[in-house]
């Protein structure tokens, strides 16, 4: 096991509510649950999302923390989010780059795998 490691596991859903087709508006939620899996505690710092479109239009997001907070996480602590990305097509893409520390103040980057993002029956 190594001395510092996050896993990262994301779900994303379309929010129906607040899209509107006729204006190519598309929104999307996404849940992030964050979990210390190493030895010693960990604090994320920043993050860097790559959003990709399905006209394959990106769009990077950079800053501090995630949802106003750089949690720090002890062995075995988790972290959950949520938070939105609207698209100007029905399908997207998402993934990206946590940049954290360990306790030691030893920066690290944890990839973010990358996820879909598509409204209800539009993929095959």
């Amino acid at each position: 096991m190594k001395n510092f490691d996050l896993s990262v596991v994301v779900e994303a859903h379309f929010v129906p509510e607040q899209s509107d087709s006729a204006q190519n508006h598309f929104a999307f939620a996404y849940k992030v649950r964050i979990t210390n899996i190493g030895q010693r505690p960990v604090q994320l710092i920043s993050r860097h999302w790559v959003i990709v479109d399905g006209q394959n239009k990106r769009q990077e997001v950079k800053g501090l923390g995630v949802v106003g907070q750089q949690p720090l996480l002890a062995p075995g602590e988790s972290f959950e989010y949520t938070s939105g990305c609207p698209l100007a097509t029905p399908v997207g893409s998402m993934r990206g780059v946590y940049h954290c520390a360990g306790d030691d103040g030893e920066p690290f980057d944890v990839d973010i795998p990358e996820f879909v993002l598509a409204m209800p029956r539009t993929l095959h």
